[in-house]
């Protein structure tokens, strides 16, 4: 079976769970005899994230941004394209402030749903050129219900079925204005007439997506999102030292500063002189002025010396992170449809503290590798890492409920058989 993947890259500036998951399942689909090629928009895929084929970036960020807001780009030579896709360019727009929020790039959210209506017409007759010449598929799948925009001409053209992820998309889309945000619900909502099949990346999010594109139980599977346990090196947080992690990308909508405050009112209690903080995760030119005001408010506190800005959160230097992290909390402020921090940590043994919301509670409680707490608040969560700090036994447990959870439940290998599954319905095959 030939499937092709079409992913949005981040450039590899910051640690992107969606891009992440993604090459998950590729790896996995690949080692179970899936012929898979990733066909990357937008930005480039980290050098560990790319084909051994040789891919074009479609959609390169730069020029279709340009052609959107200035008309005298879309005539522009064939060789201007080239420049301004080239990886260096691309990567140097990944960190950008801007690259990666919805803020401002309404119309063009809006024109790339209208595919062949919009304004990115010919990117779009560019990549199903490409496909039909180099590689014919059996399933082309969507890393998420923003590109479907793509899902009408590929069909026509390729003759292909069409399988779309739904993975965090109202993070994107309900920031919009009024207006837009329902002009986007309602583009993907018609739009979602040519997928032959969702994926929800959990039945918490399936929920979500079932109200906001009133699509129905049939035209949805649920399939979580793994990771290969011989990746990650299990050691029991009860024997490290005490450490609070935090990987994801460093902004105020992960609810970094909430764990930095959480942290900061425990470190005015005696009893935890020993504790650090170790943040990691990588961050845009939009989370520079955040990322200052954290330091400030450390510095003021007396804590830098107590906190471990751990910056290569990439391979092996994720491996390290988790190495010496002993509990693991994000704090997103509106939740998350997975979040796939928390298969990492509980593949290494280490358990995760997360607020009620999203899909946190749903993976935690099929796991037993966590703790919840009610209200997302620094106190609320200092209050909930002291259970942990303050007993080894129980930290223990935890550990190993988070390691064994992860080998049962959030195992790729297991859970890429139902994405298979999803393919061979849909294609016949």
């Amino acid at each position: 079976m030939k499937v092709i993947h079409i992913i949005p890259g981040s450039g590899g500036s910051f640690y992107c769970g969606n891009c992440l998951r993604d090459s998950k399942y590729f790896d996995a689909l690949r080692k179970m005899g899936i012929d898979v090629v990733k066909v990357p928009m937008y930005l480039p895929l980290t050098k560990k994230e790319e084909n051994t084929e040789e891919v074009p970036v479609f959609y390169g960020a730069i020029s279709i941004y340009l052609k959107q807001m200035m008309p005298v780009f879309r005539k522009a030579p064939k060789w201007v394209d080239k420049m301004l896709n080239s990886r260096p360019m691309l990567k140097l727009a990944a960190s950008q402030a801007g690259s990666t929020r919805a803020k401002g790039l309404e119309e063009m959210t809006i024109s790339m749903l209208e595919g062949e209506k919009g304004k990115q017409h010919d990117e779009l007759e560019h990549m199903t050129d490409w496909m039909l010449e180099h590689y014919k598929p059996d399933v082309i799948h969507l890393s998420n219900a923003l590109l479907l925009g793509l899902s009408n001409r590929l069909k026509e053209k390729l003759n292909t079925p069409i399988v779309c992820t739904l993975q965090d998309e109202d993070v994107w889309v309900d920031v919009m204005s009024n207006e837009s945000r329902d002009t986007v619900w309602k583009l993907m909502e018609e739009n979602a007439a040519h997928v032959d099949r969702f994926v929800a990346v959990s039945d918490y999010f399936k929920g979500v997506m079932h109200d906001k594109m009133h699509l129905s139980d049939d035209q949805v599977a649920s399939v979580h999102i793994g990771v290969d346990p011989d990746d990650y090196q299990f050691a029991n947080s009860a024997e490290k030292e005490r450490t609070i992690g935090y990987i994801s990308r460093m902004c105020p909508e992960n609810g970094m500063d909430i764990l930095v405050d959480a942290f900061i009112l425990l470190k005015k209690e005696p009893g935890y002189e020993d504790v650090k903080l170790i943040l990691t995760g990588g961050y845009t030119g939009d989370d520079k002025k955040f990322l200052k005001q954290v330091k400030r408010k450390l510095k003021k506190n007396n804590l830098l010396s107590s906190v471990d800005y751990h910056q290569d959160f990439d391979g092996e230097g994720r491996q390290k992170f988790f190495a010496k992290t002993s509990m693991i909390s994000v704090p997103v402020r509106n939740g998350e449809a997975f979040g796939i921090y928390i298969a990492e940590s509980m593949a290494s043994g280490i358990p995760v503290v997360q607020p009620k919301l999203g899909a946190f509670p749903e993976i935690i409680n099929k796991t037993g590798g966590g703790l919840i707490y009610e209200k997302n608040t620094p106190e609320a969560l200092a209050e909930s890492l002291k259970t942990l700090l303050d007993d080894k036994d129980k930290l223990k447990q935890l550990s190993d409920e988070a390691y064994k959870g992860a080998l049962e439940h959030l195992n790729i290998h297991t859970l890429a058989k139902g994405l298979i599954d999803v393919y061979r319905e849909v294609s016949e095959i």
